[in-house]
């Protein structure tokens, strides 16, 4: 069998990012997370608090270092393996890469090795100070990042000069037609992420009777997002699908697996499409839903893949089942907030065991739903690099297919044991709970750590919960 270098590119390509992206979006929502915390520590001086901060903070840093080391590689393949990509778009994504880096990037790591390491170095306000900075920080990435993107799916603010993307108005470019849909679509999940993976650790302390202070602010803090947030999301992502059809309409004619135009569309269920038959097998639908979703008119139109091109269609199967998968997420979510709010309410959140099983093992789900996002947006954009200017085959390097498929099993050797041990030592931490070193704050000045004799004590009694 021929190997074709550029689709082997394209894997490797999105098993780099699919690997990378699960650690930003989880450590957007855990520094904004840990800035709560010790804000709320200092206006309270509730000392549980502060070891919640310390705790997290313990898996921050293991999250950001593996976020760090598995997005230096995507910047090589640029160079590498889309060579075409940067010299056609470089002009405007370049400049964008590096507005993150100067912005955010050297905020974070200005201010990071302070909340990692300052907890009894400084005073308590500058601590907290550098932790709300870091939060800013992963926001400012997750803002240029999504411009980036944004403006590779919807273009604008430019021109193309010899065939090369020269920038027009950066304001355009920023803020593209779909960048405000897009970031807040994004920043959302990331929240709804660490939401539900705090729920699901102060879930799992409450069952084996551990930590149970520290476990009942978890969950407070965790179902409040997600009860508040859940549903939010859909109505974010309604005003995003009508975005995408206005701009690229075969993706989400691809997400809906809708191929004539000129009939009213289902909502389909299930299916399993043919892109060779251009129909669905196996179908399960329910009539014109999909055109009130898309057009608010049971009778509306919206295009249909048979009205593009083969050669202009994204590949439809992983599309279709990829959108489905992460709706199906987000309606779980919806469900587990809307529960885990009425049981607060009802005073019964601490004590529903039958809620507090699931929502335990529930942390990947925002994962899930994160990746499936993500597959649905670059695999729908095909065969497009950037929506209507450079192709995916225009923009591949010339390099070999076994260079491409070596480097490939390289990557996935090394990023299985990176993540394998970046999961255990997590889940390591997880297990051993927030029982570090805490702290007796002082009037102006830095806190003190408590003593080996203090902190022995203090597991003692924690292990007695």
């Amino acid at each position: 069998m021929d190997l074709d270098a550029t689709f082997l590119a394209r894997i490797q390509f999105a098993f780099t990012i699919s690997f990378h992206i699960i650690f930003p979006s989880f450590t957007i929502g855990l520094a904004a997370f840990i800035a709560t915390l010790l804000v709320r520590w200092r206006m309270t001086g509730a000392d549980h608090l502060h070891r919640l901060a310390r705790f997290w903070t313990k898996i921050f840093a293991v999250s950001f270092a593996m976020g760090v080391v598995s997005g230096i590689v995507l910047s090589y393949q640029f160079g590498t393996n889309w060579s075409g990509f940067s010299r056609v778009l470089g002009n405007v994504v370049g400049p964008l890469l590096g507005y993150e880096v100067l912005t955010a990037f050297f905020l974070e790591a200005s201010f990071l090795g302070i909340m990692l390491f300052g907890w009894s170095r400084v005073s308590p306000g500058l601590h907290v100070a550098s932790a709300i900075l870091v939060a800013i920080g992963t926001s400012l990435s997750a803002f240029w990042i999504l411009a980036a993107n944004s403006w590779m799916q919807t273009p604008a603010g430019h021109e193309i000069r010899d065939g090369i993307v020269e920038p027009v108005s950066w304001l355009q470019i920023i803020f593209n037609p779909s960048f405000p849909y897009r970031f807040s679509h994004m920043f959302t999940a990331a929240f709804l992420t660490t939401s539900l993976v705090v729920a699901a650790v102060g879930a799992r302390y409450l069952l084996k009777g551990r930590f149970v202070e520290e476990a009942k602010t978890m969950l407070r803090m965790g179902i409040g997002m997600v009860a508040l947030l859940a549903p939010l999301q859909l109505v974010i992502g309604d005003l995003h699908g009508l975005n995408t059809a206005e701009h690229q309409p075969a993706k989400v004619a691809a997400m809906e697996a809708h191929w004539d135009g000129s009939k009213p569309a289902d909502l389909v269920l299930f299916a399993w499409p043919s892109d060779e038959e251009e129909t669905n097998h196996y179908e399960i639908s329910i009539p014109n839903v999909a055109s009130y979703i898309i057009t608010h008119d049971t009778q509306g139109l919206f295009s249909g893949l048979k009205d593009f091109a083969p050669q202009d269609r994204p590949p439809v199967k992983p599309v279709f089942f990829a959108f489905r998968i992460m709706v199906g997420v987000g309606l779980l979510m919806i469900t587990a907030g809307l529960v885990g709010a009425y049981l607060w309410w009802r005073g019964k959140l601490f004590t529903a065991r039958w809620f507090l099983a699931p929502l335990a093992i529930s942390w990947p789900a925002g994962f899930v739903a994160i990746l499936a996002g993500w597959w649905v947006t670059e695999t729908g954009r095909q065969p497009w690099l950037a929506h209507g200017i450079l192709r995916t085959a225009d923009a591949a390097s010339p390099v070999a297919a076994d260079a491409v498929l070596t480097t490939l099993i390289l990557f996935v050797l090394v990023y299985s044991v990176v993540f394998s041990m970046g999961v255990y030592y997590i889940n390591r931490l997880i297990e051993r709970g927030p029982t570090g070193a805490s702290v007796i704050p002082s009037e102006g000045l830095p806190s003190r750590p408590l003593s080996a004799a203090e902190e022995a004590a203090h597991e003692a009694i924690e292990g007695t919960r």
